[in-house]
């Protein structure tokens, strides 16, 4: 088989162990007779692969007893109604950082629910930093402050945790989840879509804390109460299945890989190479974000002109260097390098990028 470095967003990349073992387990689940796709949620086979996936998640991120860990259906987009749905109780806003095209979409769906304040923006840079947290104008008595530690498109990454006080700390963690370690007491909820660094499209974590529970009114859908999750183990309607076994596979493989702690190693030196090589390329790549806020997860460049990025994109893929072309909203190249992306891939990518500025500077 050709080998292909697949730079998607998102669904991205796995890890070929955990695909290959999936392919060897499709059809008979440890000796079960059943692929995971078709065994019933709530038999002992399933049980036992959601248990061992929560066990593996509570291990590798140092989740304490007192959260809740749901595996839910959907993606993150869901949780910009759910997570003011259920933490607002009878508080009257909620305070937001906007680093970017998720934080936007965060309150712009906020803002159906509740007042939103807006404690800083870097949109007047075209979101390319964080702002310094000297300038946020936090609210008192917010309901939460909500940010995004990792912006996809914008290749934006929180370097610190913000400290919040006695203010939950929300963080939609979708891009860079289980990719440096992070103190998991220090928010009161987490969720993160799967497709990046986790799983499948269609499963989305959250990890929250267990005072937050029990606060959506009574009149809105059972379906958006994480207490009624929490209560049912994940299991109050069928999850989604097979995203989970992936999903607990990926947890496996990160803990032979030295788990958290060993992955952000990894991580650190994929991005120094790729950020090395665009910094050195004498103008001829250009990343727009602020150097202390670079994300080593997502790693947008420019070159000089449209064509010569056509051109860029199309000589990758010859390569087998696959899906960098930015998102729409901002155009360029984009090329993610989550947990599972090889070293091999980024330095695959970094020899094409010299030798095309070689070629065409």
């Amino acid at each position: 088989m050709t080998q292909v470095y697949n730079f998607s967003a998102g669904p991205a990349v796995l890890p070929r162990d955990v695909l290959l073992q999936a392919q060897q387990e499709l059809l008979d689940w440890h000796g079960s007779g059943m692929s995971v796709m078709e065994m019933s949620h709530r038999g002992k086979e399933f049980m036992s692969i959601i248990h061992d996936a929560e066990t593996d998640l509570r291990q590798l991120m140092g989740i304490p007893a007192n959260y809740k860990v749901l595996f839910l259906q959907g993606g993150a987009l869901s949780q910009f109604s759910m997570v003011p749905l259920n933490l607002l109780g009878d508080k009257t806003h909620i305070d937001v950082v906007n680093t970017g095209h998720w934080s936007k979409l965060a309150i712009k769906e906020a803002r159906k629910f509740t007042e939103v304040n807006v404690v800083a923006s870097s949109e007047d840079r075209q979101f390319s930093y964080v702002p310094d947290v000297a300038s946020w104008k936090r609210s008192p008595d917010a309901a939460y402050l909500h940010y995004v530690s990792n912006e996809t498109i914008g290749g934006v990454q929180f370097p610190f945790v913000p400290d919040s006080g006695e203010t939950p700390l929300v963080c939609d963690m979708s891009s860079d989840i289980l990719s440096r370690p992070v103190e998991v007491s220090r928010f009161g909820l987490i969720f993160a879509g799967a497709q990046k660094n986790i799983g499948p499209s269609g499963l989305t974590l959250v990890i929250v804390r267990d005072d937050l529970l029990g606060k959506l009114p009574a009149h809105m859908p059972t379906m958006f109460d994480y207490r009624v999750h929490a209560d049912a183990d994940s299991m109050y309607n069928t999850p989604p299945t097979y995203a989970i076994y992936i999903a607990g596979l990926v947890f496996k493989w990160l803990k032979q890989q030295g788990g958290v702690a060993g992955i952000h190693s990894r991580n650190e030196e994929k991005a120094g190479l790729l950020y090395h090589t665009i910094d050195n390329s004498h103008g001829f790549y250009h990343c727009p974000v602020d150097t202390a806020n670079r994300s080593r997860m997502n790693v947008p460049f420019r070159l000089g002109s449209a064509e010569l990025e056509a051109s860029f994109l199309a000589e990758a893929e010859q390569r087998n260097l696959l899906q960098l072309k930015g998102h729409r909203s901002v155009g360029g190249m984009r090329a993610s390098i989550y947990n599972a992306m090889p070293l091999e891939g980024v330095k695959a990518l970094t020899s094409f990028m010299t030798d095309f500025a070689r070629r065409h500077g």
